[in-house]
């Protein structure tokens, strides 16, 4: 495989799991701190979201081929086959993983911060953005394995986006086509290519934990 096609998937493949990432958070982050908030959200709350970290990447990407299909109720989006598609997909999967991250690394610390705003003569709707601020290290967990699980996903990308040669192929699946070809050594290559990206950058969500 060419040195730029193998650029191309990766540079796809960290665009598709970085969106994924973003999305994914913007909605558990808040939802994990909220929960944090409130006691854990009970005891179903917490089966809930635990049972969302065994979601089975292919149900979820068989899910989102029915609703993007033509004959789907998002099918008029034409987004089935692209890399939209698979961000979707991809942030399905890591919005459990983020949002529980949050709330285990959160909850032990609601008291503390509550009584911190307090003693600086703060009211409850400020607990909130303070246990966010005070919380960079459960964040930068949190988003490591959101980012992680996207980028390591392979059921769910092959539905959606159907590993399409510049278009869709990314490094889970380039891994799979090159395996059941028989070119090994192209299969390892863009596996040490996708160690390397999932190593830099937890490596960059640890040093903006420390800043």
């Amino acid at each position: 495989m060419p040195p730029a096609e193998i650029l191309e998937i990766a540079l796809r493949s960290l665009a598709v799991a970085g969106g994924a990432t973003l999305l994914a958070a913007l909605f558990g982050v808040p939802l994990g701190l909220w929960l944090a908030l409130r006691g854990g959200g009970g005891v179903w709350g917490r089966v809930l979201l635990y049972s969302g970290l065994a979601l089975p990447s292919v149900v979820v990407g068989l899910l989102f081929y029915l609703l993007l299909s033509r004959s789907g109720p998002l099918g008029f989006l034409n987004l089935l086959y692209t890399p939209w598609a698979m961000v979707l997909a991809e942030a399905t999967l890591a919005f459990p993983l983020i949002a529980a991250f949050v709330l285990s690394g959160a909850r032990g610390r609601v008291e503390e911060v509550r009584l911190l705003v307090r003693s600086l003569g703060g009211k409850e709707r400020h607990v909130l953005p303070t246990l966010l601020a005070e919380s960079r290290r459960t964040l930068a967990a949190a988003l490591a394995a959101g980012f992680g699980g996207a980028i390591s996903e392979v059921g769910a990308a092959t539905l959606v986006g159907g590993d399409i040669r510049h278009h869709t192929r990314v490094l889970t699946t380039a891994i799979v086509v090159e395996t059941r070809m028989g070119e090994l050594h192209a299969a390892l290559a863009l596996g040490a290519v996708l160690l390397g990206i999932a190593l830099l950058v937890t490596a960059f969500l640890v040093i903006l934990e420390r800043e």
